[in-house]
């Protein structure tokens, strides 16, 4: 999503020419380029799938609309499962039309999960449910922090189902140090994504993710508290930003890996 202006082959193309080892990918470029393809495509170039987004939107009310998001949950797991990545990232659901119970809408998604976790496990597929920043929370994303994706995620074997940090979402959450070391000592962390934070944010709120480097968040320390806490998976980094999908994407793809490698990357040894 960083560079959604790139079609499918022109991203393989530049990840390979920008020395990016794996990509992740969304259901819908996916889906219009063709599954098979792009997992063809992909493969061929020698990348890895990191992750595929997104499931989730599983805190519907009304039965029929609950029988189709499930429906859509296990078509994304057995995309995923074609695409050769091991994580489906879910973003969970807002509330209802109409709806002010937060834990009735939590409910439904571990309703939700408890038939989709053993059906994504059979298909060699975990399940990584990330929190939103609170500003989701009515109409994208009723699990807000850390703690709340755990409390889901540990109803669940660990190899099932676990959480997706991102930076841009949990930045601000004084609590996430410590529940990043519970999500470490129960080997649940299973995606890591970055994004900065910078204001005013823009209307709509959706598309204001900052390059690396632009705005307050400490990128760095996030990755090595991450890293301390026994992750060792890929590190995505994920923009929604209309300045940045105006521009040439493999320039705007050029950019992140210098501003991540300046604003997240390890820092030298010590002499």
């Amino acid at each position: 999503m960083t560079v959604k202006q790139l079609a499918l082959p022109e991203l393989v193309d530049a990840c390979v020419r920008s020395g990016i080892p794996g990509v992740g990918l969304w259901r819908e470029p996916v889906q219009s380029y063709g599954l098979d393809k792009a997992a063809r495509l992909v493969r061929d170039a020698g990348l890895t799938v990191t992750t595929l987004c997104r499931g989730g939107f599983l805190t519907a009310t009304d039965s029929h609309a609950r029988v189709g998001a499930i429906d859509d949950n296990r078509a994304a797991i057995d995309e995923a499962a074609t695409l050769g990545t091991d994580t489906l990232v879910l973003v969970s659901g807002g509330l209802p039309p109409g709806s002010r119970d937060l834990y009735g809408a939590r409910e439904r998604i571990a309703e939700a999960l408890a038939d989709l976790a053993p059906y994504a496990a059979d298909r060699g597929v975990r399940l990584a449910i990330e929190p939103l920043h609170p500003m989701y929370a009515a109409d994208r994303c009723v699990v807000s922090t850390l703690g709340q994706a755990l409390d889901l995620a540990e109803r669940f074997p660990a190899d099932q189902v676990g959480v997706c940090v991102d930076t841009y979402h949990l930045w601000w959450d004084d609590l996430a140090p410590a529940q990043l070391v519970r999500a470490g000592e129960g080997h649940r962390l299973h995606s890591f994504q970055l994004a900065d934070w910078v204001t005013p944010l823009p209307a709509g709120v959706l598309t204001g993710r900052g390059q690396l480097g632009d705005g307050v968040i400490d990128l760095r320390e996030w990755r090595r508290q991450v890293e301390a806490a026994g992750y060792t998976g890929p590190i995505e980094v994920e923009l929604f930003n209309d300045a940045l999908w105006a521009r040439d994407g493999r320039e705007v793809l050029a950019e992140t890996v210098a501003c991540f490698l300046e604003h997240a990357g390890k820092p030298p040894p010590e002499k």
